[in-house]
């Protein structure tokens, strides 16, 4: 699009910083928590992942829209971010999956984006000064007026965003896009009978669901307030806690369930925020991140033994505040935060980043299989008694 046609927007900064732009997508006011994602591809996994509820994302990759959109690459049914940042727009992609452009795609669902800007240095910017509240405007062109906007915005932290992406009922996993993804089932012809795996929705992604499924489980999904009781009768092999937006600290309904469940002694993963569910109905803290961790190259491990992570997060584990029975498996190998623990007795484990990728390396899908074996050596030592 030549600029002359290109209609102005503007960036704010909750410091006051101010970015001179172009709009792309939809016009009017967005505002929300600016952060960066640092990956090559994915933008709309990235865009329909329910844990960047909130968010305005800026995408260092220089040039964004090459490969369009497609209705299989959606990871919930709409984008959650609440608008996009790009140094650069790709305004007629060139795949043979595309359906639509990228600035086509968020006009249509209402979701502002400014373009022409230096993304290096608004990324320097959140790096060295923190994510921070911001807005993008196309109808508010004065920076002192969309100042007094995202000042009296909320911050993220304490921020309990679950409410607004969890399901509002109990459904079971279908996959909605019925079409044949390349990474698909692993489950062996042995004819095994399918596992019941409850997930709690905290923000899941579909991708979660279909490696769930391609591992051999029956996936339930219900909302994230839904109470212990409710939960057993569905008599689950196994608890899956998702991922999701906004303060971990903040979802009390989540904690306080999770604590319940986890008397129950049935094995439990988490990913993510779900991760930081387990950690907190454990006992241990959580704190907000400078800049958090997004992006699809994140060294995580333990012992000389390295995964390669996608990872989406703005808060972590306070590794000092864990129990002296639950035990660390992963750290972030580029700042040494909690990205995996387990319990030393009990069927308990979950990751900070993300092995269902979509997108991602494959590096960690490993652990769906780890889930299913020890729903299966649970089955087992239950039947023995």
């Amino acid at each position: 699009m030549p600029v002359s046609a290109a209609t102005p927007a503007l960036l704010v900064l909750a410091d006051g910083t101010s970015y001179q732009g172009w709009s792309f997508g939809a016009t009017g006011t967005a505002i929300g928590e600016v952060v960066f994602n640092t990956a090559m591809t994915g933008y709309q996994e990235v865009a329909t992942d329910p844990s960047y509820c909130g968010q305005i994302v800026t995408f260092t990759y220089p040039e964004l829209g090459n490969t369009g959109v497609n209705p299989e690459d959606e990871e919930s049914a709409h984008p959650h971010i609440r608008g996009a940042i790009a140094r650069n727009i790709c305004w007629r992609p060139s795949n043979w999956r595309s359906t639509q452009s990228l600035p086509d795609y968020l006009k249509e669902r209402n979701i502002p984006g400014i373009y022409g800007i230096d993304t290096r240095s608004l990324t320097r910017k959140l790096r060295s000064s923190g994510a921070m509240n911001g807005g993008i405007s196309t109808e508010i062109l004065d920076a002192g007026e969309l100042l007094k906007q995202v000042t009296a915005a909320p911050s993220m932290a304490g921020l309990n965003l679950v409410r607004e992406v969890t399901t509002t009922e109990v459904y079971e996993w279908s996959d909605p896009t019925d079409s044949h993804w390349e990474f698909g089932p692993v489950v062996d012809g042995n004819n095994r009978e399918l596992l019941t795996v409850v997930a709690i929705d905290f923000g899941i992604k579909r991708n979660i669901l279909r490696r769930l499924a391609s591992y051999g489980c029956r996936v339930i999904v219900v909302p994230a307030d839904t109470s212990p009781e409710e939960i057993l009768k569905h008599n689950p092999d196994g608890i899956f806690l998702s991922n999701g937006p906004g303060d971990p600290a903040a979802v009390s309904e989540g904690i306080e369930t999770t604590k319940a469940l986890l008397k129950q002694e049935k094995p439990v993963f988490g990913i993510c925020m779900g991760h930081q569910i387990l950690g907190l109905s454990m006992g241990a803290e959580t704190f907000k991140l400078k800049f958090g961790h997004r992006g699809l190259n994140h060294p995580a491990g333990l012992q000389r033994q390295v995964e390669i992570t996608s990872q989406n997060h703005g808060f972590a584990i306070n590794a000092d505040t864990l129990d002296a029975e639950v035990e660390i498996t992963h750290l972030n190998l580029n700042d040494r935060t909690v990205a995996g623990l387990r319990h030393k007795s009990l069927p308990f484990f979950s990751v900070q980043y993300h092995p269902e990728a979509s997108p991602g390396p494959h590096d960690a899908d490993y652990l769906f299989e780890q889930f299913v074996q020890t729903m299966r050596s649970s089955q087992s030592l239950q039947s023995a008694s």
